[in-house]
This record gives structure tokens, C-alpha cells and sequence, in this order.
């Protein structure tokens, strides 16, 4: 796309700015993303497979909780400081988890799990809302998209280092396993690196400096979903941007015990599959860079009921060959990904640009409210999924089957959308 040179000039300006956002962010997620997957691996081999379903749970809670607070927060203060404090709450919170992890105490790494929930409630809206302040509304998709590849990179990093990490079953330590002592060290200095980069987050004035404090909290947020409302188009981008989560939650909790339990691929190979689907979705990003900015949303619902048919075709693994079977599960899982990128990263986009500059955190912090209560009910649906059905490819297929009827209704509601 060409840029008139009032624009580029802008997009240069912001450039050493966006790294540094783009690394704080990345170290961030690389992080929770190491340690989540390290502890549910450890769960999972250990017998425990219902506490990936707590752990999810109990990391969306803080979004339901505080989702007006963090909004207000991203308006009322400069973006940059919230960035910097979420930060530092990182620190305390993989302090907490690699105690959990040493001693594999897992109230210990629940209460990681709540408190950098917490950090990312109050680092989402913040840092988000920052990119429509650095760049022209017109490179914002652009913007999103290249976040999206850095970040989806990291978090394959993360998942991919936790298996690697755990793979080290020899002793060290006061007689603890190397992996776990690799992991608990790791997330502690990640975590402070994180820190150091965020002081390079762009700075700029708070966007509403009177905002006034949200009192009743969750209730704050079901209003404001409700006057989201008003802009038909923005309330169904959320709605689909709230279903691509859940569906997305729910599919790495049958994953993991598809790999483990099911074919018995082993703990490495969970976490391998899971980065397939991530791989998938940062192509599917680069893909959604590239679409219009005309009627850009009509390729929602489409690309939800293909994504439908491919999780149906996932009840069909466990009657392959056993040497097809694994490629075909990476196979299907990355175009998995690339159909939820597609749908994720414009969606997402939009919702950072469309709001007025005063309400952008609020609306970001209420979309995240959907985000995690969709996250918060996946994690009891996949127990009793993974509990009641006998394979996990079973709940992947019963998923699609949910995919489909939502692709469906969405397809048709953005047809009587005329505006962008």
C-alpha cells in the first residue's frame, strides 16, 4: 500500500517507539506463555489433566473482575505508566509461579496464574490503546498484523521451550529436576527484562484526564457492553471476536490431552501441535493485513464455517494410519490457525480504531470482559467435555459442529452491514 508522505513521515516517527512496545509485549507473552504451558504439561503428566481447565479459568476471572477499572485506568492515566506498572506486577507474579513450580505446590502456581491474569488485564487495554496514538488509523491493521507474527512467534517460542525445558529429567539442584529448575529461573529474568523495555513504550497524555472512576465494576462493564451496542458493527465484531477466543481455549484444552493421553505423542508433542495452530494464525494475520478496507468484515462468518469443516474432519484422526496420523493433526491445526488469524487480526484492529480516542480503553477492556468470560466457561466446558466424551477428537468435532451454526448466524448478520 502507498502512503502519502505526511503519513510515512508519521509511520517512521513511531517506528523505534513500536519496537519497543513490540518487545515488551513479546517477552510478556513468551513468558506466560512458557510457564502456563510448563505447568499444564507438568498437570497432565502428573495426573492432574482438570487443572488446565482451572488454570484457564482463573485467568480470565481478573478480566470479569476488573475490566472497568483497568479501562478507566487506560484513559484517565498516560498509557505508558499503566504499561510500566503492569509490568513490574509481572515480576511478583513469576516470583509466585517459580516457587510453584520448584516445589510443585499448585495453590502456589494458581496464585501466579490470578496475579499475572491481573497483569494482563491491566497491560491489554493500555498498550493496545497506544498503537492508534502512534500510528494513522490507516497503517493501524498493518500495525496489528506485524504485533500479531512478533507475538504469535514468541508464544511458539514459549510453548516450544517448555516441553524442550522439561525434557530434562536429570537432577540438579537440591535434587530437583533441571527442567523445572530452567523454567522457574527463566520466567523470574524474562520477566525483568520486560520491565527494563517497557520505559521505551511511547508516551503521550492521558486521553481522558476527568474520566471518572467506575464504581460498580463488572456492572460498569455490562453497560458499556450494552452501549457498544449502538454501532451495530462494532458489537458484532466483538461478538466474533469473543467466539474465536472461546473456540480457540477450548481447542488447546483438547489438544493437550489429545497428545498426551489419546495417541500418547508425549508432552513435547502437545506442545508442538499447539504451536502448529499459532504458526496458522500469524499467517492467517499476514493474510488479514491485505484485506480491504471496504467491506473487510464479510469474510467472517465464511472463514469461521471453513473453519468449521476442518475441526469436523478432526473425528476422522483416530481412524488414519497411525503414520499419517500426526502430520495430518499438524496439517489440520494449521489451517486451523490460519482461518482464526484471518478473523482475529481485522477484528481486533477495529475495535482499537473505531471507538473516540477518550473511550478507546474502556471499549478495549469491555471486549476483553467477553474475551475472558469466553475463556472463563471453557475451561469447566472442557473438563466435562474432556470427562464425558471418550476421545478428545471427539470434543474437537463437537466444537466444529458449534463453529459452523455461529459462522452461519454471523455470515448473515454482517450481510446487512453497509458501512466499514
Amino acid at each position: 500500500m502507498q502512503y502519502d508522505p505526511q503519513t510515512l513521515a508519521q509511520i517512521r516517527r513511531g517506528r523505534s517507539r513500536f519496537v519497543a512496545m513490540v518487545i515488551t509485549y513479546g517477552l510478556g507473552v513468551f513468558n506466560d506463555s512458557f510457564f502456563r504451558q510448563a505447568a499444564i504439561l507438568l498437570a497432565v503428566a502428573e495426573g492432574h489433566k482438570h487443572m488446565q481447565g482451572w488454570i484457564m479459568s482463573l485467568f480470565a476471572l481478573p478480566y470479569l473482575l476488573f475490566a472497568s477499572p483497568v479501562g478507566w485506568l487506560a484513559d484517565r492515566f498516560s498509557k505508558k505508566h499503566v504499561v510500566i506498572g503492569a509490568k513490574a506486577l509481572e515480576v511478583v507474579a513469576m516470583g509466585f509461579g517459580a516457587a510453584g513450580l520448584l516445589t510443585l505446590n499448585w495453590y502456589l502456581v494458581l496464585v501466579m496464574v490470578f496475579i499475572m491474569a491481573m497483569q494482563s488485564c491491566l497491560f491489554s487495554p493500555a498498550l493496545n490503546g497506544s498503537i492508534p496514538e502512534l500510528y494513522p488509523d490507516v497503517y493501524v491493521t498493518r500495525a496489528n498484523a506485524t504485533l500479531k507474527v512478533v507475538v504469535t512467534i514468541m508464544i511458539l517460542a514459549g510453548v516450544a521451550a517448555a516441553g524442550a525445558a522439561l525434557g530434562f529429567k536429570a537432577s540438579g539442584w537440591r535434587g530437583l529436576p533441571i527442567g523445572r529448575v530452567i523454567v522457574s529461573i527463566g520466567v523470574v529474568a524474562i520477566a525483568a527484562g520486560g520491565l527494563a523495555m517497557s520505559f521505551g513504550v511511547v508516551r503521550r497524555p492521558a486521553a481522558d484526564p476527568r474520566a471518572r472512576f467506575p464504581r460498580q465494576g463488572p456492572l460498569s462493564t455490562a453497560r458499556e457492553l450494552i452501549a457498544i451496542r449502538a454501532d451495530s458493527l462494532l458489537f458484532k465484531v466483538v461478538l466474533a471476536t469473543v467466539f474465536i477466543w472461546f473456540a480457540g481455549s477450548m481447542l488447546i484444552q483438547f489438544i493437550t490431552v489429545m497428545a498426551v493421553e489419546q495417541f500418547e505423542w508425549g508432552e513435547a508433542v502437545g506442545g508442538y501441535l499447539v504451536a502448529a495452530e499459532l504458526v496458522g494464525l500469524a499467517a492467517g494475520g499476514l493474510l488479514a493485513s491485505r484485506l480491504g478496507e471496504g467491506r473487510w468484515y464479510r469474510v467472517i462468518g465464511p472463514c469461521m464455517m471453513a473453519m468449521a469443516v476442518v475441526l469436523l474432519v478432526a473425528e476422522m484422526l483416530p481412524f488414519m494410519p497411525a503414520s499419517a496420523r500426526l502430520a495430518s493433526a499438524y496439517g489440520l491445526l494449521g489451517a486451523v490457525g490460519v482461518l482464526g488469524g484471518v478473523v482475529m487480526i481485522p477484528c481486533e484492529a477495529f475495535i482499537q480504531r473505531r471507538p473516540p480516542a477518550g473511550r478507546k480503553g474502556t471499549v478495549i477492556a469491555s471486549s476483553n470482559f467477553g474475551v475472558f468470560f469466553g475463556i472463563l466457561v471453557s475451561g469447566p466446558l472442557a473438563n466435562a467435555a474432556n470427562a464425558v466424551l471418550d476421545e478428545p477428537t471427539r470434543g474437537m468435532a463437537l466444537m466444529g459442529a458449534v463453529t459452523l451454526v455461529v459462522g452461519a448466524l454471523l455470515r448473515r448478520a454482517f450481510a446487512k452491514e453497509k458501512g466499514s
